[in-house]
């Protein structure tokens, strides 16, 4: 399958990456920053290096590998978790206008599949209209909304301990989605079992 893996470089498309490409499939990984092109390259895949806020760009980026599958695993997030409270509008961008855009380069290219990172807590107030807006676009679509628990394990906010549930090692997660590449539209809740 030709996968085009948008949020190669995040903290659960690091991981993605390998595996898909370790699995048989043709990845491009995007990514919005030169310097990490080369991991994405390391790993056997393409590296795109673009904005997911540049609609045209993008659009030429995903119909120009022609995929089959889109899979939209981009956050915008810090790296320290004492500053995620004030970042929620940067993420709720990607949620809103970066879920269009994705959506709309992934038809424009004819990929018959979506696959969408959300969540399976509910958000902080004020930030639960992008995540309805999000999924509510990726379901329309025909697509598949993985809502993850958070993620625990190396690389995380919660390297050493894990947070309370929903939560799910990061590496389970990658795992778990690999399982759904194929599944149907809907509603998946990647969790660890309580």
């Amino acid at each position: 399958m030709r996968i085009f893996l948008a949020g190669a470089t995040g903290v659960i498309g690091s991981r993605l990456l390998p595996l898909l490409v370790g699995a048989g499939h043709a990845v491009a990984g995007l990514t919005r920053s030169p310097e990490k092109a080369a991991a994405v390259r390391a790993s056997g895949a393409t590296a795109v290096v673009h904005d997911v806020y540049d609609g045209e760009g993008l659009t030429t980026a995903v119909v120009d590998f022609a995929p089959d599958l889109v899979m939209h695993q981009l956050t915008d997030l810090p790296d320290e978790v004492a500053r995620l409270a004030t970042a929620g509008a940067a993420n709720s961008r990607i949620r809103t206008e970066g879920t269009a855009n994705l959506l709309a380069a992934a038809a424009a290219a004819g990929a018959k599949r979506f696959l969408a990172q959300s969540i399976a807590w509910s958000p902080p107030a004020g930030r639960g209209d992008a995540i309805a807006t999000h999924e509510s676009a990726v379901l329309a679509a025909g697509g598949v909304v993985l809502r993850y628990g958070q993620f625990y394990g190396p690389g995380t906010y919660y390297e050493s301990a894990p947070p309370a549930p929903p939560r799910i090692h990061v590496d389970t997660a990658a795992a778990r989605t690999i399982d759904l590449l194929e599944a149907p539209s809907g509603v998946v809740v990647v969790v660890d079992p309580q």
